[in-house]
């Protein structure tokens, strides 16, 4: 079947192929009655614009290019689905890659983009000023999630990791737990850095005379549950353990369980994000929630703001900040309980 074009459209409209155009891209110079009969022909005759050839008209593709670590898992999962929501709201399509743990992944990824997209999401490790310098193009709209970068050329939306996790800290010190273990994150991850901070300075100012304790991890289920096997092998077992996140919570979980331990009555556990299945493991997971599909939605609308408005100004945005999840795994249930019973 041969491809129907705008001359096909002109030609059964009886009118000019610009007056196909202005009508079909909702521009001036045609009237009601001949936009609508030019709308009804293309639809009858299935006519498809040439995106390439619109996007030399309105130098725009409609479309928002996310770059993120990686597409696996319920955290990436969520923060696509709240880019996803924002970007239908204002008739964009996105195009997602990853950078894996590869800086030239990144880039690679960055480069097939140009030309596609009007503006970029990027959430990589591998992100900082030079390097942002060597793939993007000048003035292409840009908006860093969770990034160090400080540069006022592109937007930025981080996550309070720091405040949030020395609270989550504090909780588990303040319902009883002494000696509380911390899973880091991925070494070069943004993230992972401002979290295993923030239980660094919980354990300083309101556990001092304990030692911190830092067992390496990598965002993965099976790392939580290698960390979960290394904290049960060391000489003195901790009395609660807080995971850099969700997913490594989850894996260190199955190792306590292997193990032979019940939480929350023989060890504590905690993690961060508040992913779906959190809530649905057994028992539910004591968590920091992040509103994951609000940070992808932010983040859409920023640089669709800034692609609108391209004399905008990119304001600072303030960190998202987040929520203790109580549930059953950290034992504050139990302690609540213990405590109005000796008040009885």
């Amino acid at each position: 079947m041969a491809t129907i074009t705008i001359k096909d459209v002109a030609r059964e409209a009886n009118v000019s192929v610009a007056s196909v155009s202005r009508a079909l891209n909702g521009g001036s110079g045609v009237t009601a009655e001949t936009g609508q009969r030019i709308r009804e022909v293309a639809s009858r005759l299935r006519y498809i614009p040439h995106a390439a050839a619109r996007m030399l008209i309105t130098r725009r593709t409609n479309t928002i290019g996310a770059l993120l670590p990686d597409l696996y898992g319920e955290f990436f999962s969520e923060l696509i689905r709240g880019i996803d929501l924002a970007a239908r709201a204002r008739g964009l399509h996105l195009l997602v890659s990853s950078s894996h743990d590869s800086s030239d992944d990144a880039a690679a990824a960055l480069r097939a983009m140009q030309g596609r997209v009007d503006g970029m999401l990027i959430m990589s490790a591998h992100v900082d000023d030079a390097f942002l310098r060597a793939n993007l193009p000048e003035g292409l709209p840009t908006v860093l999630i969770n990034s160090a970068v400080k540069n006022k050329a592109y937007g930025v939306i981080n996550v309070d990791n720091y405040a949030c996790a020395r609270a989550m800290v504090k909780h588990l010190l303040d319902v009883g737990h002494k000696n509380v273990a911390f899973i880091a994150g991925p070494e070069n991850n943004f993230d992972a850095q401002q979290r295993e901070k923030g239980y660094r300075a919980a354990m300083a100012k309101f556990a001092s005379k304990i030692a911190p304790n830092v067992v390496a991890g990598d965002f993965t289920e099976e790392a939580g549950y290698r960390a979960g096997q290394e904290l049960l092998a060391q000489k003195k077992r901790p009395s609660a353990v807080f995971a850099a996140n969700d997913m490594m919570a989850v894996g260190c979980m199955h190792a306590f369980r292997e193990a032979g331990l019940r939480m929350p009555q023989d060890i504590a556990l905690a993690g961060f994000d508040d992913i779906p299945v959190a809530r649905y493991v057994s028992p539910p997971l004591s968590t920091v929630r992040v509103r994951i599909v609000d940070l992808g939605r932010s983040a859409l609308e920023s640089v669709a703001t800034i692609l609108e408005n391209p004399d905008h100004q990119v304001a600072v945005r303030p960190a998202f900040g987040c929520e203790i999840i109580v549930r059953e795994t950290c034992g504050a249930s139990r302690v609540a309980a213990s405590h109005k019973k000796s008040l009885s």
